[in-house]
């Protein structure tokens, strides 16, 4: 691991990661950690109760190894889709913290059940069950920021960002992926425009080809190509931790962002040691026909 990163400080701050037992908000709730943050990791997967699809992770996981690296982590058993247990979230930070700093929306169900049939399917060809997932996933979005929002006003500098990837104009090559996912920037612009006479900034992050667990399990299978310019999860989590230290964070309020121009901006290196620049996607292989093909093989690879 590359250790020329100096992270900003983030002592005294608050933050809940969604979606954080493994993957891109794993590597935001690890890298806030080294930041020194309060860190609420939110997930379905718990040591206790199982593991999504049999990933690797769990929320339990990833809040020890943020306590580890210099941060406080708190696991938190939560499915966004439920107001409830959003209530639950909001009135335990509330409880313990009185407020919160950053709120990071990851929480994405839409790669579930992958292998049921494929990813890349013309919509006339694709189950109800596929668009109520990614469907189900920006309705947790709202849910949750809707309920924490409140808990930023009192202090100083909040921010909400949203984990999206369109890719510009460029056809996802799935019709509900790509709507929703399209749908997190515009969700994130309307947080801004509700938010502008408050000190909450809101903006979509935009990560590259993450090598995350599912990325892992088919690592050999991904080839050249996205190979080349994959970068690790903890990447996305710096470019979120200088967000978050930045006192001039509010003039980017309402923009989509991407991580590898923020790698530039201020400084970072992935853990490698490495500065990507932002991912386009290139060639004629969309991103639903290369996820298809990744998660086919994670599904011959991961136990039952």
């Amino acid at each position: 691991m590359n250790e020329d990163w100096k992270p900003p400080r983030l002592t005294g701050a608050v933050a809940v990661v969604t979606g954080a037992s493994r993957g891109v908000g794993r590597g935001i709730a690890l890298a806030l950690g080294d930041a020194g943050a309060t860190v609420y990791v939110t997930g379905r997967s718990t040591r206790g109760e199982g593991r999504t699809e049999g990933l690797p992770g769990t929320v339990d996981d990833t809040a020890e190894e943020i306590t580890a690296r210099g941060g406080t982590g708190v696991a938190v058993r939560c499915d966004h889709r439920s107001t409830d247990d959003n209530q639950a979230l909001a009135d335990r930070v509330r409880a313990e913290h009185g407020g919160l700093d950053l709120l990071v929306n990851n929480a994405w169900a839409g790669y579930e059940r992958s292998a049921d049939v494929r990813f890349d399917a013309p919509y006339w060809d694709q189950p109800m069950w596929r668009y109520e997932l990614c469907e189900g996933s920006l309705r947790a979005q709202y849910d949750v920021t809707r309920l924490l929002t409140p808990l930023m006003f009192e202090r100083p500098n909040g921010l909400i960002v949203g984990i999206g990837f369109t890719d510009g104009d460029t056809y996802l090559g799935q019709a509900a992926y790509d709507v929703f996912k399209a749908a997190n920037d515009r969700l994130a612009r309307a947080f801004a425009a509700d938010l502008r006479k408050k000190r909450v900034t809101a903006l979509s992050l935009h990560p590259g080809f993450v090598r995350t667990e599912r990325v892992e399990a088919a690592w050999e299978a991904l080839g050249d190509g996205p190979a080349a310019v994959v970068h690790s999860p903890e990447y996305v989590g710096r470019a979120i931790a200088h967000l978050a230290a930045d006192p001039a964070v509010g003039e980017r309020s309402g923009q989509v962002l991407a991580v590898g121009d923020l790698a530039g901006e201020y400084g970072f290196t992935d853990v490698d040691g490495r500065r990507l620049p932002a991912f386009r996607l290139e060639g004629r292989m969309s991103l639903a026909t290369r996820m298809d093909r990744l998660n086919r093989v994670v599904a011959q690879t991961t136990p039952s």
